[in-house]
């Protein structure tokens, strides 16, 4: 099992150049099941969740070529599906893989996909999904642990008004796959406005599909009877942009992150600025991180974008216990994403944690010790937290960071971090 070894202490200096957004590159990659024609994808992250929606398409006899050099695009040729299945023993570890359902049974009238697993910071209920698709005429069941849906017949899904009660990104995101190769119009209300879903959308209209409102929150699909294939340019991951801005912050170093886009980070880098953390645009795609004084403490709310993304609260949390005064910081989307803090309290931070609220009380001085990562951002928290802890801290269960972040390790350690992967037995 890989861990990670931190000597804290050292000022980040340098440049890192942002990968592309896994969270973007995974609906996408399920995007290209909606065609025969090969899907062609830039700027495709290397993490272990894209790997396994590879794997995923392989199983599903779509041909995914992923080249030997990183940088270059990734092709999907789904010119047939012959198992319109994603099984458990591929997607435990994933709940993007529910992303495969809205175009497997909207191009093949059938799908049977695995109930999804993946961080375990609390429950996201997968029935947002399964009404949207019953919306459109989908027959679902589930049963075993799996999901059944198909189509009555040898028809097609048809538009539908679809109105989530409550925001959900890949229930968007599955809706907006499906409803692309509905027949007639669908209407989805309330509908998440993540870059992420932007992003998805905009390859869909490459294919073919028929989209407006892209963008805000009422979406409107014109289904078609194909779509065909496209080349496209996955967007900057905008969590990894703001981790490392963070790293830059929490070391009291200077960093420069380029191929990003600032656009997106709009509530992150007003919070940041609020503790005193000075972000600067240095040109198109890139952004210069330092802190000319000391860090003061600032409260914050988890909200769905453009609100301050939940993805970002665990490594915001570890910036503030190195903030002066008081931070209260209140998770709104997932009940169970505060298991980070008792790991950083054991470096010596002091937080209290109250229902869905934590309280941060600052500045506090982190000393190095194993701690256990929970989930994927939790583990880029605790990186961050060693980064300024005394003495050695060791990141146990770090295949949950490979899961979202692109070599974090080489990243930090090219930039002046003391970090290196190691691997225990067992």
């Amino acid at each position: 099992m890989d861990n990670f070894l931190i000597q804290g202490g050292n000022r980040l200096e340098g440049t890192i150049r942002i990968s592309g957004a896994k969270n973007a590159a995974l609906p996408a990659m399920a995007a290209a099941l909606l065609t025969a024609d090969a899907v062609r994808l830039d700027n495709v992250p290397r993490v272990r969740d894209i790997m396994t929606m590879g794997q995923l398409l392989g199983h599903m006899d779509v041909h995914v070529e992923f080249p030997e050099t990183a940088s270059a695009a990734v092709t999907i040729e789904a010119g047939r599906v012959t198992h319109a299945e994603a099984p458990y023993e591929l997607v435990r570890t994933m709940r993007a893989s529910i992303l495969t359902l809205g175009p497997l049974v909207a191009r093949t009238g059938y799908a049977r996909v695995s109930l999804p697993g993946g961080c375990a910071i609390g429950a996201r209920p997968v029935d947002l999904h399964l009404k949207a698709l019953e919306k459109m005429g989908a027959e679902i069941s589930t049963e075993h642990g799996y999901i059944e849906a198909r189509v009555p017949g040898k028809g097609r899904l048809h538009g539908a008004e679809i109105l989530f009660e409550r925001i959900t990104v890949t229930g968007t995101e599955n809706a907006l796959m499906a409803a692309s190769l509905a027949e007639g119009e669908s209407r989805i209300e309330n509908a998440a406005r993540e870059p992420e879903v932007t992003d998805l959308a905009e390859l869909l209209m490459k294919m073919g599909a028929r989209i407006e409102g892209i963008g805000s929150s009422t979406l409107v699909v014109q289904g078609v009877r194909r779509l065909g294939g496209a080349s496209h340019i996955i967007i900057p991951d905008r969590i990894e942009t703001g981790t490392f801005l963070a790293a830059g912050a929490i070391t009291g170093g200077e960093l420069v992150l380029t191929h990003c886009a600032p656009e997106h980070l709009g509530a992150v880098i007003a919070k940041m600025e609020e503790t005193g953390v000075e972000i600067r645009n240095e040109g198109p795609g890139e952004l210069r991180v330092r802190v000319p004084g000391k860090l003061t403490a600032a409260s914050l709310i988890t909200e769905e974008y453009p609100g301050f993304a939940t993805d970002m609260q665990a490594q915001f949390m570890a910036l503030v216990t190195q903030a002066d005064g008081v931070a209260v910081i209140t998770e709104t989307i997932f009940e169970n994403r505060f298991m980070h803090a008792s790991e950083m309290m054991r470096m010596g931070a002091n937080i209290s944690i109250e229902g869905r609220r934590a309280i941060v009380r600052g500045p506090s001085a982190l000393t190095g010790t194993n701690v256990i990562a929970s989930d994927l951002r939790a583990s880029a928290s605790l990186v961050l937290a060693g980064l300024v802890a005394a003495g050695s801290t060791i990141v146990d269960r770090v295949y949950h960071i490979d899961r979202g972040y692109e070599g974090i390790e080489r990243k930090l350690a090219s930039v002046g971090a003391r970090i290196e992967r190691v691997r225990t037995p067992g």
